[in-house]
């Protein structure tokens, strides 16, 4: 079965084919050479899933899936939130950075990630959610190699290490996106 993965982004493609165990033909945007962006401008997570699943589903005619997912900070009443990918308009290592700057001299930096996935049948016009969260800490600094966005400061208390310090085996078990994309594995059976 082939499943459209609204990305362009090739980590979170490769990610999503590991997770779902190649039992599916993976399928990104990039591979289709589609270029088109959708406004993320929903105030929700479970919104802006929505608007690029049913997009692109509609455009392609193929079953497909859209993820928004993000970092929500207590400290920061929730933010970055729905803005986590955009946040400093500068990119990941931008993104970090803004974010450590503004938790400066604030001890309390409990967070959590959230992956929304919504899967949208074109031919029937319907769609189904799937949520996963992973809570942790925001570090003081930088740790870890692997991963991307903030997988470098998320840390996880019972790993006792960053997202980004896991193996990659192991966060395609247990992230915010892998527990979302699980329920979506078995709804798909």
């Amino acid at each position: 079965m082939r499943l459209l993965v609204a990305t362009q982004n090739e980590f979170k493609k490769k990610e999503i084919h590991a997770i779902l165990d190649g039992q599916f033909e993976v399928i990104s945007l990039k591979d289709l050479n589609d270029t088109d962006d959708v406004s993320e401008t929903g105030d929700t997570f479970f919104e802006n899933a929505l608007l690029k699943a049913s997009y692109f589903a509609k455009k392609h005619q193929m079953l497909t899936i859209a993820d928004d997912s993000g970092l929500c900070v207590a400290a920061l009443n929730g933010a970055p939130g729905i803005f986590s990918a955009r946040y400093s308009g500068l990119g990941d290592q931008g993104n970090i950075d803004l974010l450590l700057d503004e938790l400066s001299g604030i001890s309390y930096r409990n967070a959590y990630f959230i992956s929304v996935v919504v899967l949208y049948d074109p031919k029937t016009d319907t769609y189904q959610t799937f949520k996963g969260e992973v809570h942790g800490e925001i570090t003081h600094e930088r740790k870890g190699n692997n991963g991307f966005g903030y997988d470098p400061i998320f840390y996880i208390p019972s790993l006792e290490k960053t997202m980004a310090e896991i193996e990659p085996t192991l966060k395609n078990r247990m992230s915010h996106r892998a527990l979302a994309l699980a329920s979506l594995k078995e709804a798909l059976k």
